[in-house]
């Protein structure tokens, strides 16, 4: 257009030497835009084109399917990180929290320990006491003795005085030691009672981690009978087969009438034509060829 202009422009002046060289000018933009129209009208160069938009499409389709699948793993492995975070978490506060409880027991224990020592100091104190008491007494009376031998006899109350307060003496030490020995006995009672609920807490632990280790072993042989549950929704196929084997734990009537039905097939263990019913679940024998493998997978 811009070319177009100028040779009416020079037309209408009569400038032939500019319109000339306008032409010239038009002449080779003309050849210009004909070699790069040219392609366009070669045959096949659309559906050239049209595969090569199709080639960047498909591209575009795979790089942003490759981003979303990056995305959607990026993001699944910062839940299963989540996850086992938690489970770390869980883990360190279980172990934190059965740290705490045994050292609160063993403070509890030392606690009680350092009173019962205390306690046996008092009583052995309470005994030495006593010893000292019938030492007292006896080298009274080898004094007394003495005494008499030479002629010197002390009065009936100093007797009666010494008697009075020994006994006196006696019986406050006795009661101390009926106490003493009862908070020992109280004592040995408590410490006694922490055994035991330490022994029961460890027998309870035992007992868990067998039913767990026996819920494991059922759950691998349901997998392996009907299926693994997480794999497989409730509509699945399988899902009626596993109604049948399992309405025994559901229903009593299902259960007294599939143990009517095995009853009638007992046999003995050295019987020829038949065995005994197994304790558990037959488990499936593993594949003896591609071909089987193939259709259980």
């Amino acid at each position: 257009a811009r070319l177009c202009g100028a040779l009416r422009r020079r037309e209408a002046e009569g400038d032939e030497a500019g319109w000339e060289q306008v032409r010239e000018e038009a002449e080779a933009e003309r050849r210009e835009l004909r070699e790069v129209v040219r392609p366009l009208r070669e045959p096949g160069y659309r559906e050239a084109l049209r595969r090569k938009a199709e080639r960047a499409r498909k591209r575009r389709l795979r790089l942003q399917r490759r981003k979303q699948e990056a995305k959607a793993a990026k993001e699944e492995e910062e839940a299963r990180a989540a996850e086992r975070e938690a489970k770390i978490d869980q883990w360190r506060a279980k172990c934190i929290q059965e740290v705490e409880e045994k050292n609160r027991e063993q403070e509890l224990k030392a606690a009680a320990d350092s009173v019962l020592s205390e306690v046996r100091k008092k009583q052995a104190d309470t005994k030495r006491m006593m010893d000292i008491l019938r030492a007292l007494e006896k080298l009274r009376k080898l004094r007394k003795e003495a005494a008499g031998r030479k002629g010197v006899c002390p009065p009936p109350s100093a007797d009666e005085a010494f008697e009075n307060q020994v006994e006196s003496l006696k019986t406050l030490l006795k009661n101390r030691t009926e106490l003493y020995e009862a908070e020992e006995r109280a004592l040995r009672v408590m410490l006694e009672g922490e055994q035991e609920e330490e022994r029961k807490r460890e027998m309870e632990k035992k007992q868990k981690k067998e039913r767990e280790k026996l819920l494991q072993q059922k759950l691998e042989i349901d997998s392996k009978l009907f299926g693994d549950p997480d794999e497989f929704p409730l509509a699945h196929l399988l899902q009626p087969f596993r109604e049948y084997y399992l309405q025994a734990e559901h229903s009593v009537a299902a259960l007294i009438q599939i143990r009517h039905e095995w009853d009638q097939y007992l046999v003995p263990a050295d019987h020829p034509e038949g065995s005994c019913i197994p304790p558990g679940w037959v488990l499936p024998s593993l594949p003896t060829n591609d071909t089987w493998a193939t259709a259980v997978r």
